[in-house]
């Protein structure tokens, strides 16, 4: 029998179809959204998290949490959207936790040879400074900002990660970039 015959029907299905299984509470029909979304969500998450070892963690935390919440899943067609960014969320908890909880301030900075200790410091507070800017942003210019600057996501990808348009990621990416260089004016 080829592989073809020897396929199931839910493996032919529609998103919509199989995710409105899996939401009915189908294993199988969630097993076949799991083989075809982990290969993005991987990548997805490896760009978040630069490449480290907590990817299919990530991942597979991402896949718990959408198999509990499926059943709130509004529009069975967007689960794809809906998987990214339940995965975005997971790996942007996971480098909170994993970053070292000391404050900035306490970070040591190489410097390169001949660098004077106040050139240190001034790059030391200058890190704080982009610390506090950063925690002053409105959640949502934080979390595009983290996605482009730290994840290195086009605006496409954002902009379907948190189900808005590619507009809105621009703005307000660029309210974040505006509010940050305002408050970095002293360290131009």
């Amino acid at each position: 029998m080829s592989r073809e015959q020897n396929r199931s029907p839910l493996e032919a299905a529609d998103d919509h179809i199989v995710a409105g299984r899996a939401a009915d509470g189908d294993p199988t029909a969630f097993a076949v959204l799991v083989r075809r979304h982990t290969p993005v969500m991987r990548a997805y998450a490896r760009r978040i998290l630069h490449g480290t070892a907590d990817v299919d963690d990530v991942v597979q935390d991402a896949f718990i949490t959408a198999w509990e919440q499926l059943p709130t899943l509004a529009d069975p067609a967007r689960v794809r959207s809906w998987l990214m960014r339940i995965t975005a969320r997971k790996a942007i908890d996971r480098l909170r936790a994993t970053r070292v909880h000391a404050d900035v301030n306490d970070l040591e900075i190489p410097a390169p040879e001949g660098t004077s200790p106040q050139a240190r410091a001034e790059a030391r507070a200058g890190v704080a400074a982009l610390s506090d800017a950063l925690q002053h942003l409105p959640d949502a210019q934080r979390q595009v900002w983290v996605l482009r600057e730290l994840g290195g996501g086009t605006y496409s990808e954002i902009a379907e990660q948190l189900d808005t348009s590619e507009s809105t990621v621009r703005g307000l990416l660029a309210r974040a970039r505006k509010d940050i260089i305002v408050r970095m004016e002293q360290w131009r």
